[in-house]
Order: structure tokens, then sequence, then C-alpha cells
């Protein structure tokens, strides 16, 4: 059955998330999975909560309102896909944490609409480290900038850093990518008392923990048919 496949994978996945964490000191509780739900039917969606995950990551706000109204299980939404900002008004106030703030057009807007709704939104600040041309994220040259900038705002709490690493034959390709924003992390954490640090999905979460992450995103690993 659908549920019993996905609460296996699921388990797997805890697994390899505790044995990573535990190379660093850490705990499978220590780290923050977002079980990432793009092109899944709400009764995957459901049984993946009912196994026992908490945190559900939608990449476009059509999706992630749809799929809102259907489900009744308790979840922490996150939206971590590119939102535009005429999408802003849809996804301010209705999850937990958007984690693709790039630019300081789009914080603007966000303030600007949780203003209206009388609420703080969480927010990360996505960093495209690798510089790839073709990827969203802020350069890693610009970022102490953009917090300082939307830390003065206030109805945006920034929260942390994501990044995506690039397409690579193997996960340890990822490292020096996980192991630089880590370290810039780590840096203004100390001026802005940052919380998360997203980095790592289905084939890279394992590296990206041992480097630092504490809030990882994964979705094929727990809805494919058999664990990756």
């Amino acid at each position: 059955m659908v549920g019993e496949r996905i609460r296996e994978n699921l388990a797997a996945v805890n697994a390899e998330i505790a044995a990573a964490a535990g190379k660093t000191g850490r705990r499978l509780e220590d780290i923050r999975l977002v079980v990432v739900t793009k092109n899944q039917s709400v009764a995957a969606i459901s049984a993946a909560l009912a196994a026992g995950a908490t945190d559900i990551g939608e990449n476009k706000a059509q999706e992630l309102l749809a799929k809102q109204a259907q489900i009744k299980n308790q979840a922490n939404w996150h939206f971590i896909g590119r939102l535009q900002t005429n999408k802003v008004k849809q996804v301010v106030g209705t999850v937990a944490l958007i984690q693709s703030v790039d630019d300081l057009e789009l914080g603007l807007e966000i303030d600007k609409r949780a203003a209206k709704a009388g609420l703080v939104q969480p927010v990360l600040i996505q960093v495209n480290v690798a510089q790839e041309p073709t990827k969203q994220g802020i350069a890693l040259s610009d970022l102490e900038k953009l917090v300082a900038k939307l830390d003065n705002l206030k109805h945006i709490d920034v929260e942390g850093l994501m990044t995506i690493a690039p397409p690579a034959p193997d996960r340890e390709s990822a490292r020096p990518i996980f192991a630089k924003l880590k370290q810039v992390y780590d840096t203004l954490t100390g001026s802005w008392g940052l919380r998360w640090l997203s980095m790592g999905m289905t084939d890279d979460f394992t590296v990206a923990i041992e480097e630092g992450s504490n809030m990882i995103r994964v979705g094929r690993a727990i809805f494919a048919p058999e664990t990756q």
C-alpha cells in the first residue's frame, strides 16, 4: 500500500538523518525535515503526515493553497519555490516559512503584505553559492547587505539561509558548497541570531547535515517506490 511504502521510506530517511547528525554530535531531533510535495497527491501528503512528517514544502502558490484547503492534518507549511511578487499576497500568512527570498524587492513586498495582514512573516534568504547563472539566489557578496536591509523591516523576520547545490554525479561534490554557506551562516548569526540553515535535498542531504545543515528538503526519497 502507498501509505506503508511512504512510512517505510520516511523511516529510512530519518535513519540516514540520525546517522549524519551523529557525526556532528547532534540527534535526529536537531534536524528539521521538510517533506517536499511538489506534484504529490493529497492522499500521499496525508500519508506522510500520518507517518510522522511535520513540515511540508510546496513550490507553487496555487498548488500550496489547493492542498492546504484539502489536507486536514496539522502541518507546518513552507514555500520553497521561486516566489513572484504578484503571488506574495497568496502566500504570506499561510506558511510558517518562505524559504526563497533572494532580493530586496521581494522582501519589501512580503513586508507590505504581512503588515496589511497584521503579522510578521518568517523567511529564509536563498543564496546562490555556486553562482549558477540559471539558478535563483543572491550572491554571497551581496548577502550581508540584504540581511541588514531586511532586518530593518518590521513585518518580515529573517530566520536563516537556504541554498540548492548544483546537480552533480555524486553527493560529495556538494560538500564545498555547503561548507562555504555554513561558514557564512556562522558569521552572520553572530550579528543577527539566525536560526535555520536549510541545505540538502534527496541526493545530498547527508553531506549537508555533516556540514552543519539543520533543515533539509526531501521529496523523492520519501515518495519514490523505493528509498533512494
